[in-house]
């Protein structure tokens, strides 16, 4: 799956940079979503995200393309490769990670993915 997001002066820090938490959330909604489109039975809440390391800056106005690919499915998990890409800075990624979503009942325990039954 695939979004864009446009940076806007509240997604800024002082300096005049996006926030990196903003990003983070970002990754993580875009992600959710992928998933939650290929398991629309499922009720997915993050369990982790792998190294976070931010690879250039980013300034207002910048369109940033956020890219989400389903690398594995567990029993009651599924892992999502995203990248976000500066539209007009080329091909590389400025950011890249894993984000692990486990499926969960009403309770919040553990349900398989595979047909929604507790784990």
């Amino acid at each position: 799956m695939e979004t864009h997001r446009l940076v806007l002066p509240g997604d800024l820090n002082q300096y005049g940079f996006l926030f990196g938490g903003r990003l983070l959330a970002w990754v993580d909604e875009a992600s959710w979503i992928a998933a939650s489109l290929e398991y629309r039975h499922c009720q997915f809440v993050t369990v982790a995200m792998d190294t976070v390391e931010f690879h250039h800056s980013v300034r207002q106005g910048t369109i940033l393309r956020i890219t989400s690919i389903r690398e594995r499915e567990g029993k009651t998990s599924v892992t999502y490769a995203v990248a976000v890409v500066d539209e007009n800075a080329g091909p590389h990624p400025i950011f890249s990670t894993r984000v692990t979503f486990v499926s969960v009942d009403d309770e919040g325990q553990k349900r398989l993915i595979s047909n929604g039954l507790t784990a």
